[in-house]
C-alpha cells in the first residue's frame, strides 16, 4: 500500500522535499528565541545594561524573522506537494477506473468509489502535509527543547523526562482505542453515501410512490450511525487535551518549586528558569502533535487501503501482446461457451447436495451462459427473447468482451475476441447496453461519443436511422439542445433512440441492441428495425428483447432458457418446433404480455 500511495507523489518530489528542509531551520531558530531571552534578562535587565538589551533583542528579531520566512516557505512547498499528491491519487485511480472490465466495476460500488476519490483522498492529502510539516517540526522540537534543557540544568531536565513517560503512556492507550474505531468509520461513510446517491438518482420514483418518510429514516438511521461512532472516537481523542494540561501544570509546580530553590542556592538564574517554562511547553506541546500524528496516519491508513485497491485493480481484459487491429466482417461464432459470474469456484453448499441435486446440476447452473454453439452470418439481423434471468444480456456483452467467457470462446470476423485489439473490437461490435445513459452536454455532444468528429449531416443521418430525428427537431435548439444529467429533460424512449442514434455513428460491423426499444411504442419500435434492415443490410444486428414484435422479423431467433439456447430458428419454424417460444407469442399476441408469469 505504502509503495502504491509514494509512487503518486511523482513530479511533487522537490516540494515535499523542501518542506521538512525548511521545516527544519525554522525549528532551529525557533528553539534558539528562549534560550537568547535568559540572556536578555540574565546579562541585560538583571545588570541594568541597556545596551546588552538591545543587542540580545536585535538577535531575537533576526532569529524571529529567519524562523517566520521559513515557515512561510514551508507552508506554500507543503501545500503544493500534498495539493499535488491528493490530484495525483485521483488521477490515478479514475485512470484506472476507465480500464476496468464490468467485473472489475462489479467488485466496488459505486458509492465507494465516490468516498474514496473524496473523503478518502482528503484525509490522505492532509495525512501527508502533516506528516511533511507537524511530523518533522514536533520530533526535532521535542529533541532541540530536551537538549537546551539538558545542557541549562541537567537536574530540573529530569522533570520533563518523567512528565514525557506520564503523557507519553496516556497518549499511547488513549490511541490503541481509537485506531479501531476510526477503522469502521469509513464503511459508515460508504453506507451514508449510499443512501443519498441512490435517494437522488431515484428521486423521481421516490415522489411517485410518496416515500419521502421511507427514505428520510432510511438517512438518518445511516447518519445516526455515523454520528454515534464519531462521538465515541472523538470523546475518546478530547481526553488528549485534559491529560495534556495536568501534565503541563505538574511540570509548572514541579518548576516553580525546585527552580526557586535553586536560584535562591546560586545554582540557577531567573533568565535560565524562563527559559526553563518555555521548553517544557515546547517539549510537552510537540509530545502531543506527535499525538495527533498517530492518529492521523490511523486514520489515512484506513483511507490509503481503500485508495491502493483501486489504484492496484488490474483489469480483467487487456489487449494482446500482438493485437488485431481490423475486423473483417461481422460474423459471429459461438464456440462451446460457457460464463459465470461466480470466479470464486464455492463448492456446493450440504442443502443442495441434501435436496437431491446431482453435482453437475449443481455447477451448471451457476454458469449464466452454458454450452453455447451458434454461427451467424455476416449482415443477419438476431433476435434473442426469453424469460427474465435467462442470460440474454450477458450472452450479448460477451461479443463484445464486456466480460470474458469462462469457457469456449468466441469468434468476430473468424477471429477470437480476445485476439482484438479492445479499441477495434468495440469500436466495430457497438452495443447499447439496457440502461440508456447520456451525459451533461447538447444533444450533437452526445451523439459525437459515436464518432468524435461526426459532421452534422452524419448525426442527423444516424438520429433518422434511430427515429430520433422527429423529437430533436421539436426541441427549442434542434441539436444544440441542452441535455441535462443523467438524461433528465428526455424521455426514457428519447434517450434509447439517442443512445441507438449514438452506436450507428460508429458505423459497426456488429451492432448489439440489448432491450434498447423497450421504453419506445410498438411502432416506433417498428420502424427502427425496419430502418436498420434496409439501410444497414451488411451489419450484423443482435436484438436482445422481451417482446416477440421486436423479433419475429430477424432472419432467425435465438430462445433462451436458463443460460442454454433451447431453439435457433426463424419465427415461423419455432413456433412449430419450440414449446418455449411458441408459449411466448401466445402469452404476449392473445394475454396480457407477460410471458414471466406462471401457468
Amino acid at each position: 500500500m505504502l509503495k502504491t500511495l509514494l509512487k503518486q507523489i511523482g513530479t511533487f518530489k522537490t516540494a515535499s522535499i523542501l518542506t521538512p528542509i525548511f521545516i527544519s531551520l525554522e525549528v532551529v531558530m525557533g528553539v534558539l528565541i528562549p534560550y537568547v531571552t535568559s540572556w536578555i534578562i540574565d546579562e541585560g535587565i538583571a545588570q541594568n545594561d541597556l545596551p546588552d538589551v538591545y543587542k540580545y533583542g536585535a538577535i531575537m528579531l533576526v532569529l524571529a524573522t529567519m524562523s517566520m520566512i521559513f515557515g512561510i516557505l514551508a507552508g506554500r512547498f507543503s501545500a503544493i506537494a500534498s495539493s499535488g499528491f491528493a490530484r495525483n491519487l485521483r488521477d490515478a485511480m479514475f485512470r484506472n477506473i476507465q480500464t476496468f472490465s464490468f467485473s472489475n466495476i462489479d467488485k466496488f460500488s459505486s458509492s465507494g468509489l465516490v468516498t474514496r476519490m473524496t473523503t478518502d483522498v482528503n484525509n490522505l492529502q492532509n495525512a501527508f502535509q502533516m506528516l511533511l510539516r507537524v511530523s518533522v517540526r514536533a520530533p526535532l522540537n521535542l529533541i532541540f527543547s530536551i537538549f537546551m534543557c539538558v545542557f541549562i540544568n541537567t537536574k530540573m531536565s529530569l522533570i520533563f523526562i518523567i512528565a514525557l513517560v506520564i503523557l507519553g503512556t496516556a497518549l499511547y492507550l488513549i490511541i490503541s482505542r481509537t485506531v479501531k474505531l476510526f477503522t469502521q468509520v469509513f464503511k459508515k461513510y460508504d453506507d451514508l453515501n449510499n443512501v443519498v446517491q441512490e435517494n437522488v438518482s431515484a428521486i423521481r420514483v421516490v415522489k411517485a410512490f410518496v416515500r419521502e418518510d421511507y427514505e428520510n429514516k432510511k438517512f438518518s438511521k445511516a447518519a445516526r450511525g455515523l454520528y454515534k461512532l464519531f462521538v465515541k472516537t472523538e470523546s475518546l481523542m478530547a481526553l488528549n487535551h485534559p491529560v495534556m494540561m495536568i501534565v503541563v501544570y505538574g511540570c509548572i509546580i514541579s518548576l516553580s518549586w525546585f527552580g526557586a530553590k535553586q536560584i535562591v542556592g546560586g545554582d540557577l538564574t531567573t533568565g535560565q528558569l524562563t527559559s526553563l517554562f518555555t521548553y517544557v511547553m515546547t517539549i510537552l506541546s510537540a509530545l502531543m502533535m506527535l499525538s495527533m500524528i498517530f492518529v492521523q496516519l490511523t486514520m489515512s491508513a484506513a483511507s490509503g487501503k481503500r485508495v491502493a485497491e483501486v489504484i492496484n485493480e488490474k483489469a480483467d481484459i487487456v489487449n494482446p501482446e500482438n493485437p488485431i487491429l481490423t475486423v473483417s466482417d461481422g460474423s459471429i461464432d459461438f464456440n462451446n461457451v460457457k460464463f459465470t459470474y461466480n470466479k470464486t469456484g464455492a463448492p456446493p453448499t450440504p442443502a443442495t447436495l441434501l435436496a437431491g441435486q446431482s453435482l453437475a446440476a449443481i455447477i451448471d447452473c451457476d454458469y449464466a451462459v452454458n454450452d453455447v454453439n451458434i454461427h451467424i452470418n455476416s449482415g443477419e439481423t438476431i433476435g434473442i427473447i426469453g424469460g427474465t434471468g435467462c442470460g440474454k444480456s450477458t450472452l450479448a456483452m460477451l461479443i463484445s468482451r464486456m466480460y470474458d467467457v469462462t469457457e469456449g470462446s468466441i469468434m468476430v470476423g473468424g477471429v477470437d475476441v480476445r485476439d482484438y485489439d479492445l479499441e477495434t473490437l468495440r469500436n466495430n461490435v457497438s452495443m447499447v447496453l439496457q440502461k440508456n445513459v447520456l451525459f451533461s452536454g447538447t444533444v450533437l455532444d452526445n451523439l459525437r461519443w459515436g464518432k468524435t468528429n461526426a459532421t452534422l449531416e452524419e448525426c442527423k443521418h444516424a438520429c433518422k436511422l434511430a427515429c430520433a430525428d422527429e423529437f430533436i427537431e421539436e426541441m427549442p435548439d434542434g441539436y444544440n439542445t441542452i441535455i441535462e444529467q443523467g438524461g433528465a429533460n428526455v424521455s426514457g424512449g428519447q434517450k434509447q433512440r439517442l443512445c441507438i442514434a449514438r452506436a450507428l455513428l460508429k458505423s459497426p460491423k456488429v451492432l448489439v441492441l440489448d432491450d434498447s426499444t423497450s421504453a419506445c411504442d410498438t411502432a416506433t419500435d417498428a420502424r427502427i428495425s425496419k430502418a436498420l434492415r434496409e439501410y444497414m443490410p451488411e451489419v450484423t444486428k443482435i436484438i436482445v428483447a422481451q417482446r416477440v414484435h421486436s423479433v419475429m422479423h430477424a432472419n432467425r431467433i435465438i430462445v433462451m432458457e436458463s443460460g442454454r439456447i433451447t431453439g435457433f430458428d426463424t419465427h415461423e419454424n419455432l413456433l412449430k418446433t419450440n414449446d418455449i417460444y411458441r408459449e411466448i407469442y401466445t402469452i404476449q399476441t392473445q394475454d396480457s404480455g407477460d410471458f414471466d408469469k406462471p401457468k
